[in-house]
């Protein structure tokens, strides 16, 4: 199954909504860009690149609702769409860095008619959503050999087509090296509190016919202590100069117990989702969600009420513990500071 996680129609953006599955399926609607920050917010759409290609989409909506404006008119509804979007997520840089590409073609094509400029705005924002999908194939590519024949591959929360434009990143490495041939199985951690392991990755390998093994985030120690995990491989939200990664909540502990166990732990990720601009981790915005995501789900509690909680959506894993990085560009070995100021240059 093909899964189009965004999609372009008829002046409007369709948005898989990612809360409903795998119950139900269907696409939310968005007509101009607080429709596209509140979708983001909520987490209709969700992982690093695909928020990145949404964001996109929510400035080109508004180029095309206010085509017939002033241009003074026109830019005003822009610089709104700018800031609406930028407050949606914090932790994402693939959000800012779409909004900042947007930002750069609206400069661009100032002197130019509200018509030629709402065009740009569109044809750019088509191409970050393809140039996307292309680069997930690419770290498919570059990963697949890192996948032996017969593994078992441990991952966490949905780094799939879900999280992206398609094929997606860390599963994108598992869908190649299923397409090279090989024979490998899942074990996807549920990735509490919101389930996106569960709902979303087992969703997407079952879609597949890829063989998966759903498990609780407390069991992820315990297989490896019994040598049922042969590899890890987990996305990312936000890459630090110096390889520190961010993502998804538990991910620093699946990287500790790997580390213990001496599992090969790799992060994939586009170098959009590397952020040169921080030093290392302890720079990284965590987020900080909504106490219910802890104490119940889709209307259940099972938290007394009046309990104290803390939900940080990420966390941060030191760049030492990380075995590789795979990207577009290749796999970086061990990242540190000057592998990943090698990529950007030309």
């Amino acid at each position: 199954m093909q899964v189009e996680t965004l999609r372009w129609r008829d002046g409007r953006l369709e948005l898989i909504d990612q809360r409903r599955l795998p119950l139900e399926f269907e696409y939310v609607v968005c007509e101009d860009a607080a429709q596209v920050a509140r979708a983001i917010r909520d987490m209709v759409v969700r992982g690093a690149p695909a928020i990145g290609c949404t964001a996109a989409y929510g400035v080109a909506l508004e180029g095309q609702r206010h085509v017939g404006a002033s241009r003074a008119q026109f830019d005003a509804a822009l610089e709104r769409a700018f800031q609406v979007l930028a407050e949606s997520r914090p932790t994402a840089v693939n959000l800012f860095w779409a909004i900042e590409r947007m930002r750069q073609c609206h400069a661009q094509t100032r002197i130019d008619s509200t018509q030629t400029a709402a065009t740009a705005l569109l044809d750019l924002a088509r191409m970050i959503h393809s140039d996307d999908i292309e680069i997930n194939r690419a770290i498919g590519r570059h990963g697949a050999p890192l996948i032996a024949d017969g593994a078992r591959v441990m991952t966490h929360c949905n780094a799939g087509a879900l999280a992206t434009a398609g094929h997606g990143t860390a599963l994108g490495v598992i869908r190649s090296a299923r397409d090279a041939g090989k024979r490998i199985s899942v074990i996807a951690n549920e990735t509490r509190p919101y389930l996106q392991g569960a709902r979303l990755t087992a969703w997407e390998m079952v879609q597949e016919n890829i063989p998966v093994t759903l498990v609780t985030d407390s069991m992820a120690g315990h297989l490896m202590q019994q040598g049922r995990v042969d590899v890890i491989i987990v996305g990312a939200d936000r890459v630090a100069a110096n390889g520190d990664t961010a993502n998804k909540i538990g991910t620093y502990t699946l990287a500790v117990l790997a580390e213990r166990h001496r599992i090969p732990f790799y992060v994939a990720a586009p170098l959009s989702t590397i952020d040169i601009a921080i030093a290392d981790g302890s720079a990284i915005p965590i987020e900080e969600r909504d106490p219910a995501e802890v104490t119940g789900f889709r209307g259940v509690r099972w938290a007394p009420e009046g309990v104290g909680v803390a939900n940080p959506a990420f966390d941060v894993t030191p760049a030492a513990l990380i075995t590789g990085l795979v990207t577009e560009k290749g796999v970086i070995e061990r990242p540190g500071a000057a592998k990943i100021r090698a990529l950007f240059k030309p």
